[in-house]
């Protein structure tokens, strides 16, 4: 299926008329592929870089798989929607952290880069400095973890909180079926963070007590909700006066609040309204009380030290990045279990492991190839015994994290990579969606990083610059089911009324007649089935009308709302240029353009054409706004519209200004300007070995200017002046002008300002 879908894509993507090297195309679903990245990982776990351990995971019940961090969106999982849950399996992991420093520093050396893209990179790698500090247990030898970035706030603890998955939790649970029961419903708990910090503080008591490192007080360690097992120590030490999760959790629970920080403006602040959350000046604690926040957290982390209880530590909100899922569809980890030996990678001999194809899938949705005795049934590499093949994938990120590269060398038989890599690479214009900032984009760079170590290529980055992509969005129509949820249907097949505003007021459905309801705008998508399929779209209007319509609807890093109307808009102009063309051409062959020779009429269109050539080249090339290199190409139409002259030398400058709007509007729509280009005359060249036209200096010269006059801001008449006119006249042309002098009756002029070729601002009172 996967290659039919392939194969689909790639005619839809020729019939558009995409300039693609399709000789360097690669498939990451194949042996071919996978097998080097299978050979990489063996390489990775040899140098210490990958290492498995049970992990509390986020489990998605629908696709029966492990997502990372990264893949839950809303608490839900990315490709799924369904809610995700909290389970312990074994995982694989790449030591992502091990890279959390250059992958943070590198940031900003890449000017080429989205700030947005580099922000939200920065804040989910999360360096923090702070102290990690151990709380002893009351009656017990062992100690209890925590890091925290405000030690200054170390005296205010009035409790400590340990996630639901903490051994902690875990051993109180067995004797306590209200807290087993706690910690089930904290399965489902949502583990982003904009919903942990909105949603409902939950807790329980341990029953064990801890003590505080400096004061030795007992305090009370509780289970909470808001406390992920995968985040630090899954134990944090919790200060209700200065943190507002832990304020709202003690305000639940009627545990203390203790005021340790005071504003350093000296007002006051109520404790019971919220926390407050700024550094300041300590009170109430003890040797350390008066200090700033910042002096305290040299003077405790000091103390800490000294008792052997704390050290300086820095911390990264990053996690290693857990690479096993346990669906079906993905490229085999390849790692052999012996009862003997131990975890074994595949020797390079033996690989590629391939997934088999010819597999059946059960009511359960499981991995059929974790039934299949003919796949993971096999023998130990180092001491032959019988062995067990591992029947998880690596996640897909793994696949889309290095394929850039192979794009350079995909041929390679003999090495992932080969010398032409560091001929190629860094790649210099990379697309991305934003949503993947996180994701690809991140896993990307880790990839080039342990690739750069395994001298496979010399760059530090991937991709010098990066166009995150838009949206494409479009209407959608449900109805609610009765066994809950919805049926979406496809906005071609609904009947839409709508109020003078063009909102939707009443919708139904073609096939019944009955309603159904508007969901807004979002984006394309399967699941709410308001996707158009481009090549329907090319059979109805053409390959270049579509291009056109998707470059001009919006910049191309911004959504795009698709609309049927503006697909015909975008005909009906390539209609216009086809006529306007064929006109031209039907009254004969031009004679060359004499520059010397034209009129005024003449030349403003010449310096027109030559200052939209400027503007698109810049549009085009640096700006990459593809709509306004769009829309000055359609204003340059009209004007050529309006161009009446049928002289010798008038036609020879509609010619120019003809081939000019069809090369600019060549790599947009290529189709089209390869017929209008030999239309023009040119039927021995084909307009994709055309070169870019030039600008011609001389044309952009104006011999007189059209100025704008002002009187107080607003628009009083305009003065033509020779483009050699100094200042003073052009004040006093704008001051003699009969409908200026009208809305000066009666003022005084105060000052007069020229802007150089633009305009002229009188002001008075």
């Amino acid at each position: 299926m996967d290659i039919q879908n392939i194969d689909y894509m790639r005619n839809q993507l020729k019939s558009m008329g995409l300039g693609i090297d399709w000789s360097r195309e690669i498939a990451t679903c194949t042996p071919e592929y996978y097998r080097w990245e299978q050979w990489f990982f063996t390489q990775l776990y040899e140098k210490g870089l990958v290492y498995r351990k049970k992990s509390t995971v986020n489990w998605d019940p629908v696709d029966q798989t492990v997502l990372a961090n990264e893949q839950v969106i809303d608490g839900r999982g990315w490709r799924s929607g369904a809610l995700i849950e909290q389970r312990e399996i074994d995982q694989w992991f790449l030591k992502i952290t091990a890279y959390a420093d250059e992958l943070l520093d590198e940031i900003g050396k890449m000017p080429g880069w989205p700030q947005q893209v580099c922000t939200m990179q920065e804040n989910w790698i999360g360096r923090s400095e702070g102290v990690e500090l151990e709380f002893g247990l009351a009656g017990k030898d062992s100690k209890l973890s925590v890091f925290t970035t405000r030690p200054d706030t170390l005296m205010g603890v009035t409790y400590v909180a340990v996630a639901a998955q903490h051994p902690l939790a875990l051993q109180a649970a067995a004797t306590n079926p209200a807290l087993a029961a706690f910690i089930e419903e904290c399965k489902l708990v949502k583990v982003a963070e904009a919903d942990m910090a909105t949603m409902e503080k939950k807790g329980m008591a341990t029953g064990t007590m801890a003590l505080h490192p400096i004061t030795g007080a007992v305090v009370p360690i509780m289970v909470a909700n808001f406390v992920l097992m995968s985040y630090g120590s899954g134990a944090v030490m919790a200060v209700p006066a200065h943190d507002q999760r832990d304020w709202e959790f003690a305000q639940a629970y009627g545990l203390p609040i203790k005021q340790v920080i005071a504003p350093t403006d000296g007002r006051e602040i109520d404790l019971n309204v919220a926390a407050f959350t700024e550094k300041g000046v300590l009170v109430n604690s003890g040797e350390f009380t008066g200090l700033t926040s910042a002096a305290a957290f040299e003077a405790i982390a000091n103390l800490l030290s000294e008792k052997g209880k704390g050290r300086k530590r820095v911390n990264f909100r990053l996690r290693d990045w857990g690479v096993s899922r346990q669906r079906y569809w993905g490229c085999p980890i390849p790692i052999i279990y012996c009862d003997d030996c131990g975890a074994v990678p595949v020797p390079e001999k033996d690989l590629p492991v391939i997934l088999p194809e010819n597999v059946t899938f059960d009511a359960t949705g499981s991995s059929p190839i974790k039934k299949m005795p003919e796949f993971y049934e096999t023998s130990c590499p180092c001491c032959g015994k019988p062995a067990t093949r591992e029947t998880d994938t690596f996640d897909t990120f793994f696949e889309s994290s290095w394929y850039y590269a192979r794009y350079t060398c995909p041929d390679s038989n003999e090495a992932m990579l080969d010398a032409r890599a560091n001929y190629w690479l860094p790649v210099d214009q990379y697309i991305g969606g934003i949503e993947h900032a996180i994701l690809h984009l991140l896993y990307s760079r880790f990839f080039h990083k342990l690739m750069r170590d395994n001298k496979l290529v010399d760059s530090d980055e991937p991709f010098t610059h990066l166009l995150t992509q838009g949206m494409v969005l479009a209407e959608t129509f449900f109805r609610e089911k009765e066994t809950g949820g919805q049926d979406w249907f496809q906005p071609t097949a609904v009947n839409v009324e709508r109020d003078d505003k063009a909102r939707v007021i009443g919708a139904t459905l073609m096939a019944d007649g009955l309603p159904v309801q508007s969901g807004g705008i979002t984006k394309m998508s399967k699941s709410k089935n308001n996707g158009v399929d481009p090549q329907e779209m090319i059979e109805k209007y053409g390959a270049d009308t579509l291009r056109l319509f998707s470059m001009f609807a919006a910049p191309p890093d911004q959504s795009m709302e698709w609309s049927d109307s503006g697909v015909e808009g975008a005909q009906r102009f390539l209609r216009r240029l086809w006529k306007q063309v064929f006109d031209h051409v039907s009254v004969g062959a031009t004679a060359p353009l004499d520059t010397t020779s034209l009129d005024d009429v003449a030349q403003a269109l010449r310096r027109k054409v030559h200052q939209t050539v400027q503007k698109v080249g810049d549009d085009m090339a640096r700006r990459h706004t593809f709509n306004t290199a769009i829309a000055a190409n359609m204003e340059l139409l009209n004007d050529i519209a309006r161009f009446a002259d049928e002289t010798v030398q008038g036609r020879a400058v509609r010619q120019e200004a003809l081939e000019r709007v069809v090369l600019m509007l060549a790599p947009i729509t290529p189709h089209i300007s390869h017929v209008l280009w030999q239309a023009l005359g040119h039927m021995e060249e084909a307009v994709i070995d055309t070169r870019w036209p030039s600008v011609d200096a001389s044309a952009l010269v104006q011999n007189t200017l059209e100025l704008i006059v002002q009187v107080n801001g607003k628009v009083r008449g305009k003065i033509q002046v020779s483009a050699t006119t100094g200042e003073a006249d052009i004040k006093a042309t704008a001051l003699a002008n009969e409908n200026v002098q009208k809305f000066l009756e009666g003022l005084t002029v105060q000052k007069v300002i020229v802007v150089k070729g633009r305009l002229v601002n009188i002001v008075a009172n």
